[in-house]
């Protein structure tokens, strides 16, 4: 089926629905929270009765997109979920929502994604591998909705796609892309303000946690795996949060040489388990393939996964990995 055929089934879709709820997947990063809120606020522009789902223990938000208003978000399955149409965006398969009752109901499932291993979960799927974000496909759609791109809705859009971009170094920055952002500019995207509330600002706290995982940077293959960790104990002595984590494994992607960088960081909240990031700065690396054996997913360029296995062991199997796509 046609990606055009896939948008036109879910403008139909959106069109039929009177009540509707929308979800992402757990960890929510820019782009997931972006495509979020402004599929929400287009539905409002409808009129239709729409709510957005996040569980409660996505919250708080990551500093950076502590600006981003989401205090009407349930945090508990609305009683007539049923009745409503469920639309996930930016989730590449339902394990990426760990949400028992979305599993076991028996509403309708609209599936807006831009992950090349997107499952195709949703009775309904628009998944466009070639868009940088989902925010990319979000901002379509409201353009066939003829709905207004306001402001608030724009600075959505933008954050979404200046993050899934990689402030537009990454490569899914298509020529569409910067249309796309020259387009949310004009309407009233303040670029400079928005890159402020993102990347600058910073905690002490996230400093002293990235001088620590600074420390302990590990080179392994002649580079092509640059790698550092973090401990609960680092979290601690730091006085930091699991979000103040966020970028540190960018910096390991700056050193020359390095093909995949990665973070493996014990999560604060779950004794013995390990959050593992992963960057991509070669072509002859797809790290998401590497994430899909760990049971996690994302793109070529950036994935993830959550693992309870040992640190060495860890590092191991990404290099046995990495080595095997070389």
């Amino acid at each position: 089926m046609s990606v055009v055929t896939e948008q036109q089934e879910v403008l139909d879709e959106i069109r039929a629905a009177d009540k509707l709820f929308l979800t992402t997947h757990e960890n929510p990063d820019g782009d997931a929270l972006g495509s979020l809120r402004a599929m929400q606020l287009i539905l409002e522009q409808l009129g239709k009765d729409s709510v957005m789902f996040m569980a409660r223990d996505e919250f708080p938000l990551p500093r950076e997109y502590g600006h981003m208003p989401f205090d009407d978000v349930l945090l508990e399955p609305p009683a007539d979920l049923k009745d409503r149409l469920v639309v996930f965006l930016d989730c590449g398969n339902m394990d990426r929502m760990p949400v028992e009752f979305l599993r076991s109901s028996d509403a309708r499932i609209v599936n807006i994604d831009h992950h090349h291993d997107n499952t195709r979960f949703g009775h309904v799927n628009l998944v466009v591998a070639e868009a940088s974000s989902t925010a990319e496909i979000v901002y379509a759609l409201a353009r066939e909705l003829e709905v207004e791109i306001t402001r608030p809705l724009a600075e959505a859009l933008y954050v979404a796609l200046v993050t899934d971009t990689g402030k537009f170094m990454f490569e899914n920055t298509t020529p569409a892309a910067h249309r796309m952002a020259a387009e949310l500019i004009k309407a009233g995207v303040q670029p400079q303000v928005i890159h402020r509330q993102l990347y600058e600002g910073l905690p002490f706290s996230r400093i002293q946690l990235l001088a620590r995982a600074l420390a302990k940077v590990q080179r392994f293959d002649g580079g092509a795996l640059t790698l550092t960790h973090l401990t609960r104990d680092d979290f601690a002595l730091s006085d930091a949060d699991e979000s103040d984590s966020e970028g540190i494994v960018d910096h390991m992607r700056q050193v020359e040489g390095t093909l995949v960088a990665c973070l493996v960081r014990e999560l604060v909240s779950a004794d013995g388990r390990r959050k593992v990031s992963l960057r991509a700065t070669d072509d002859r690396v797809d790290v998401s393939r590497i994430a899909r054996k760990f049971g996690g997913g994302g793109h070529r360029q950036a994935a993830g996964f959550t693992t309870d296995t040992e640190l060495h062991k860890v590092v191991e199997r990404l290099r046995s990995e990495v080595g095997a796509q070389l």
